[in-house]
């Protein structure tokens, strides 16, 4: 995937890199909307990928032409095999530079969602100038040795392939992210920078005494999306790791702001510390302009860490549109400004600090799920009249998905067949952990009223699980 991401843009093509975890209903929906020429396939994720052709070949005859990755000295078919692609290319061709800088580099779907993609178009320019960003915001000097954590079909991690690239640096990779896996690594190849979902973080932290090694030096994470909780912050330096907060979407190629850190504040008592360190922060030095804006008036919310308004932005790292939707792209961009559809205030010192999402975008384990679409999945149980998904907080993942669910008349369903149905028809980590049946609370015009949903899984807790548990 890191050779890719150079090999791909130098003969004049553009990268679509898909999320692992995809099952082949999804990846066919993903490839028919991208069209996309060729497939690279994992060899332990060929039988999948196999699968999204098959269901692409029932209505279309051009299939990409697949390519598999196979382990060093496996041999498999020498047409369809990646080492001997390489190995029988000709070695002068001509790198095919863009026309313009804001031509297209890569196409990143921000879901899978089966009724409409969006797919997010990264252009030469914006690439380049958050993979600079990058380098800038997490102290990346040369010669860095990073460890990858952050899947690198995130925003292309977070634009890191190309700024590790650009300092010189050496890639360490995980087919595997365990917390064992992370201090072997850390401790065998001297890693200085690493990046992860407030998920890694947490299995670092508890990881057993057994499994920990002694850190080689200071080691400088990069995290993103829900924040830290305290604890972790805490137990993270405590171990040695720098924690670098950022913020961002897939439409602004990943973190766009930064949890700038001031001196003076490490005078602060440790709790005050990790409540500024949670806050998303300032914009990077790469993009134009971050706001917090009324979303109907389009005017800046005054500095006082109270008014709530909705996260926007606009510059050359923010997405040049999602791919065949005119509709969205218009919508996204209503006003002149990206609307992120984050909702936060602004503090006095220029730091915003989000404070709900408007979209009902659960994000666990750094994935983000659609309750949209685990909603209509809800619907299609023969059992279910009604559903309704929100985030439950969980101590691990940051959040899983909750339904609440109102059966039809006379119908039986148990909690444990729910789940099993959602895991049958979506990917596993899109599946609630927990069912609850109820009626579900509306408005008067008969919406259902997610916020009183959101408060109750509140007060359940943390979702609980033992090592035994089938779910």
């Amino acid at each position: 995937m890191c050779e890719l991401h150079f090999g791909v843009p130098m003969t004049g093509g553009i990268l679509c890199t898909l999320n692992t975890r995809h099952d082949s209903a999804m990846l066919s929906v993903l490839i028919r909307h991208s069209e996309a020429k060729v497939i690279f396939v994992d060899h332990q994720l060929l039988e999948v990928g196999q699968g999204a052709l098959r269901l692409l070949a029932k209505d279309q005859t051009n299939l990409p032409h697949l390519i598999i990755l196979s382990e060093p000295g496996e041999s498999l078919s020498s047409e369809n095999n990646y080492e001997t692609l390489l190995r029988t290319a000709n070695s002068q061709f001509n790198i095919k530079w863009p026309l313009d800088e804001c031509d297209p580099i890569s196409l990143n779907y921000t879901s899978g969602t089966t009724s409409r993609p969006k797919g997010v178009i990264f252009t030469h320019r914006g690439a380049y100038l958050n993979s600079i960003a990058a380098i800038l915001l997490n102290d990346i000097t040369t010669m860095p040795v990073y460890l990858w954590t952050v899947p690198m079909f995130h925003c292309n991690g977070w634009c890191f392939i190309w700024g590790i690239a650009a300092q010189g640096g050496t890639n360490v990779c995980l087919r595997n992210v365990s917390a064992k896996g992370i201090f072997n690594g850390i401790h065998l190849h001297k890693v200085t920078h690493m990046g992860g979902a407030p998920t890694v973080l947490n299995m670092i932290i508890n990881a057993p005494l057994s499994d920990r090694k002694p850190l080689p030096g200071k080691v400088t994470v990069a995290t993103g999306g829900a924040p830290p909780p305290q604890t972790v912050l805490f137990q993270m330096e405590d171990l040695g790791f720098h924690v670098i907060h950022s913020y961002g979407l897939t439409e602004t190629y990943g973190p766009a702001t930064v949890c700038v850190w001031k001196p003076d504040w490490d005078a602060l008592p440790s709790e005050d510390r990790a409540k500024l360190k949670s806050r998303q922060g300032l914009q990077h030095l790469c993009i134009e302009e971050l706001d917090v804006k009324d979303p109907v008036t389009m005017k800046s919310v005054p500095a006082d860490g109270k008014a709530i308004g909705e996260v926007m932005f606009r510059g050359n790292t923010v997405m040049a549109g999602y791919y065949k939707d005119n509709d969205e792209t218009n919508k996204a961009f209503a006003g002149g400004w990206f609307r992120s559809g984050d909702l936060a205030v602004r503090h006095a010192d220029g730091y915003i600090k989000l404070k709900d999402r408007a979209k009902d975008i659960i994000i666990s384990g750094g994935e983000n799920i659609s309750t949209v679409e685990v909603e209509s999945v809800l619907f299609s149980h023969p059992a279910v009249l009604e559903a309704a998904v929100v985030g439950r907080p969980d101590d691990y993942w940051g959040e899983t998905p909750c339904a609440f669910v109102k059966l039809k008349d006379g119908a039986r369903a148990s909690s444990e067949e729910i789940i099993i149905f959602c895991r049958a028809n979506l990917p596993h980590y899109m599946a609630p952990r927990t069912v609850i049946f109820e009626d579900l609370p509306k408005t008067s015009t008969g919406k259902v009223e997610k916020f009183v949903l959101r408060e109750k899984v509140k007060a359940l807790g943390s979702h609980f699980r033992t090592s035994g548990s089938k779910l």
